[in-house]
């Protein structure tokens, strides 16, 4: 950026980004109210908290360990961030997020206090936690969405979904495929004690038959799936084939099982694999209906995508939870600007893309005139500051 803005400096830069007061938490809740006003309040307009891996190397970085990283499919030593989305159909920006702390973090004070981290911020918080932050800030700053979204890492976690009901909020949630359903109420009780010999009974057992649910929905026949358009693909609607039927969820420790809407949906990108998904809206809420929430999620990774590629929210060389903060806070700014300029010209030009926006500016935006004198000061800094972090790296 340094290179290419006219008037700009690298100091000022690492300044803006690393050191300067500016509030982070007060921007982010601006930019998310600036997204209701935008895509909220429709009967489509939801909220999907998903996370996103950032490879790194060494250990300096914020929050950096071996953890997973979904981008590589793989334990890599990386950062991760847990992320809120707001959406409308195609149209959809991140809105929150939240740097996940791994417990050799939390557990080393002065780690932490050496990368800034605020002294609130190092009790260790999972990303359960950090997710249902990023939603109950949302509802904080009066976010109107119709139901919250997230993948089977936090859908098959049933203090999340409960969490979400006690909000009073409808979720569809994808869930893992060897989870346990039942076709009643399990009706979970303590057992009367049968003799006087022995312990007293304390834990919650059922007399109901649980079903594996890949093993169940092989079971059914074709005609227990129905077809349905789930979404706008490029080349047209999407149609998924869909089995859904009411069954409840029970994790053996609460004393109530979850009645749910079950959806186990195929469509033709899958090639036969099937998606499995629980929902808490009422009762009567059609397949047709469920089928269409439970896609949507599909927007929130093309636009944590959009953010990787098109807003540098992956490039960048920072190590401190201030910069890491700030970083995202004006990416997350960036792809609001890109999402508002779609829509104001989406009748004009239907299919501009985050993209085009991005190649837009590049050409109109003013640039830097860049003199021989001036490629050799830009080297130069560069090499100093490749100097610098190899003298510290030595000195570690």
């Amino acid at each position: 950026m340094v290179e290419a803005v006219p008037d700009s400096e690298w100091e000022s830069m690492q300044h803006f980004i690393s050191n300067s007061p500016w509030d982070h938490r007060a921007l982010v809740d601006q930019l998310a109210k600036d997204a209701n006003e935008l895509i909220g309040g429709s009967s489509d307009s939801f909220l999907v908290v998903d996370e996103s891996a950032f490879s790194k190397k060494g250990r300096r970085s914020v929050g950096v360990a071996r953890q997973w990283n979904g981008r590589l499919g793989k334990v890599d030593n990386c950062q991760v961030g847990v992320f809120g989305a707001l959406g409308c159909r195609d149209k959809v920006t991140l809105t929150d997020m939240r740097l996940y702390l791994p417990k050799e973090w939390t557990d080393d004070k002065a780690r932490c206090r050496k990368a800034g981290v605020p002294e609130e911020a190092m009790k260790y918080r999972s990303k359960i936690d950090l997710a249902l932050d990023i939603i109950g800030n949302a509802q904080d700053n009066n976010l109107d969405f119709h139901w919250v979204g997230a993948d089977s890492f936090y859908g098959r976690n049933s203090h999340f979904r409960r969490s979400l009901a006690a909000k009073g909020l409808v979720y569809m949630v994808d869930i893992p495929k060897d989870t346990t359903i039942y076709l009643e109420d399990p009706k979970p009780c303590v057992p009367s004690r049968k003799s006087k010999k022995g312990r007293v009974p304390q834990k919650l057992q059922t007399h109901a038959v649980g079903f594996r649910l890949d093993k169940w929905v092989e079971d059914q026949p074709q005609e227990a799936f129905t077809t349905h358009t789930i979404r706008q693909g490029t080349k047209g609607p999407m149609k998924a084939r869909v089995l859904h039927r009411i069954v409840w969820l029970w994790d053996g420790k609460s004393p109530e099982a979850e009645k749910v809407h079950l959806l186990a949906s195929i469509t033709g990108s899958q090639k036969g694999k099937i998606k499995y998904s629980v929902s808490n809206a009422p009762e009567e809420t059609s397949t047709e209906r469920l089928a269409y929430m439970q896609a949507q999620r599909y927007w929130v990774e093309r636009a944590l995508q959009n953010g990787k590629s098109e807003a540098g929210m992956a490039d960048y060389q920072v190590r401190g939870w201030t910069a890491w903060h700030h970083h995202m806070a004006m990416v997350m700014l960036a792809m609001l600007f890109m999402l508002e300029t779609r829509i104001k010209n989406q009748n004009q030009y239907e299919l501009l893309s985050t993209a085009d926006v991005k190649t837009l500016l590049q050409h109109f935006l003013p640039k830097r005139q860049i003199s021989t004198e001036e490629v050799i000061k830009q080297m130069e800094i560069r090499h100093r500051k490749r100097k610098k972090d190899i003298n510290l790296y030595r000195k570690i």
